[in-house]
């Protein structure tokens, strides 16, 4: 007889608990039948189609990441190779979007790389990717609304109204050193930034298909600005600002080969936020057909944008200038035109507004999905009896956000986004590995490209297996960075990311374990 799955007994059934030890016990697994059939019950309105899905997408995603985070990569790690970086990243998403086509194809259900995990990994995999999905999801909104201060201040500074740096200052600041990041503390926080963050709460207990017109009516107004950036900006750059494209390395990833990977893994960042159409499969009519094009659409079009603007930004003013909060406004004042200073800014400061609510939707859906498996307190799925939406979960994953948004610098919240994002990118692509053995038949509308090899009778995906590898890459500066700064007498990233897995364990052993759904059915 065959031996069974690990969380199954013999017959297929869930393990019991009660006679399994604690690693086991969390490798209890959902069906795909299961989660489908959960999926149809959970009482959201299904409204969104492919174009509004892939607004979403663009939505979520152009933001912080090249309104900010450009201009810091270049300046302070691969200056003008930083368009070589975008590649890069670029591709790690690629190959994580095609695998979240297929699985979306597969298993339209909400929940994102969450779901997947229960499905291919079992419960505490699933846990723990979820828990790296606040990191890539909430976090990042701290990031997104560090931004929006910067661009909000400058906007507010050029109509006359002066805001105190005490207010628009984060509790932890950050400098660069030959050394590496050095962090300080200091007397303000940023009530500007977290401010929108509570704004852009209430639209998201208001109701998604109505914030998603506003979105996408958002993303229409900051492409457009991001274009009339990129046409006027081609008149006035300087081409020996490009060189040397690749700047000598200066040791510690500062610039060279290193330096264009070290970038790579910030500008990541940039790319939080596609995926949030995944989250979107419970309220899209069509998610088998929708969710692929929407997912994969989003990213294509971001990374064409991504590329342009950074091609200009970086030919208009010299790259080691840039690691400021406001780095096209930098490059906007310095064409020489007033008015496209004001559209730029305007531009960032609402499309913004758009990249935070499409953030911090993808993780209230994420919640709403873990709360219904009793991993998290039921607050975080209890629907709006009007709106339909999880308004408490909604509330208060707004206020966590909005106090990091006020303490913490986007240097450090970067980092820890791009650790978040790149964990959850691989966890997907494996389960599309898993997916294609364990279920060889199932109907898959979309398919990854370049097919497969077979190693000892296991199927491995060359697209899924190239997103994990890029994945990989993407993390492995990071966790160098993080040890070196440690050792260089800068704990504050290993301390906050030890602090964050340590609640993540704790969680999920005092509250997960004793209230999972999924453990409560096998000992019935």
């Amino acid at each position: 007889m065959p031996s069974p799955q690990p969380g199954l007994r013999s017959d297929g059934a869930p393990a019991s608990p009660t006679d399994k030890s604690f690693f086991t016990r969390g490798a209890l697994r959902k069906s795909v039948e299961t989660i489908e059939r959960e999926n149809e019950s959970h009482g959201l309105r299904r409204s969104l189609g492919p174009v509004q899905l892939t607004m979403l997408g663009v939505g979520s995603t152009i933001g912080a990441g090249i309104y900010v985070m450009t201009g810091t990569a270049a300046a302070n790690y691969a200056g003008p190779a930083i368009l070589l970086s975008f590649v890069i990243a670029g591709l790690a998403c690629l190959f994580t979007a095609l695998s979240y086509g297929e699985l979306a194809s597969a298993m339209p259900v909400s929940g994102s790389a969450y779901s997947y995990a229960y499905v291919s990994l079992g419960e505490r995999a699933a846990w723990w990717v979820g828990w790296l999905l606040l990191l890539e999801y909430g976090i990042s909104c701290a990031g997104v609304a560090s931004g929006f201060s910067g661009y909000a201040v400058s906007l507010l500074g050029d109509l006359g109204v002066h805001v105190p740096a005490a207010l628009h200052t984060t509790l932890i600041q950050t400098t660069m050193t030959p050394a590496g990041m050095r962090a300080s503390v200091g007397q303000h926080i940023d009530l500007v930034g977290a401010g929108v963050v509570l704004f852009v709460t209430v639209f998201l207990v208001m109701g998604v298909e109505e914030s998603v017109r506003i979105n996408t009516a958002i993303v229409i107004l900051k492409v457009g600005v991001l274009l009339i950036f990129m046409i006027v900006g081609l008149r006035a750059i300087h081409p020996a600002y490009w060189t040397p494209f690749i700047p000598p390395s200066e040791g510690s990833f500062h610039y060279g080969i290193p330096g264009i990977f070290r970038a790579a893994s910030i500008i990541f960042f940039a790319y939080v936020g596609f995926e949030a159409v995944s989250t979107a499969s419970s309220e899209a009519r069509n998610p088998r057909r929708d969710i692929p094009i929407g997912v994969i659409g989003s990213l294509l079009i971001c990374t064409v944008v991504y590329i342009c603007v950074a091609a200009v930004l970086i030919g208009v003013v010299p790259w080691r200038t840039l690691d400021v909060a406001d780095p096209l406004a930098l490059a906007v004042d310095a064409i020489g035109w007033p008015w496209l200073a004001l559209l730029v800014k305007v531009g960032a400061v609402i499309g913004l507004c758009s990249v935070l609510f499409g953030l911090l939707y993808g993780q209230s859906r994420i919640f709403f999905t873990i709360a219904r498996d009793g991993l998290l307190p039921p607050a975080f799925c209890i629907l709006h009896p009007r709106f339909r939406t999880p308004w408490k979960g909604a509330i208060i994953l707004g206020a966590t956000v909005a106090l990091a948004t006020a303490f913490l610098p986007i240097d450090i919240i970067s980092d820890l986004v791009s650790i978040g994002t790149a964990s959850a990118f691989g966890v997907v692509c494996l389960t599309v590995i898993w997916d294609r053995n364990a279920r060889p038949d199932a109907i898959r509308p979309f398919r990854v490209p370049l097919g497969g090899v077979r190693i000892r009778g296991v199927w491995i995906g060359i697209a899924p297996a190239l997103g994990i590898a890029f994945c990989l890459i993407m993390v492995g500066p990071l966790f160098i960075d993080v040890v070196r700064d440690l050792l260089a007498g800068n704990p504050t990233p290993a301390i906050l990311l030890t602090c964050y897995f340590a609640l993540g364990a704790g969680i999920y052993r005092y509250y997960g374990l004793k209230h999972s759904h999924l453990r409560a059915s096998a000992t019935s």
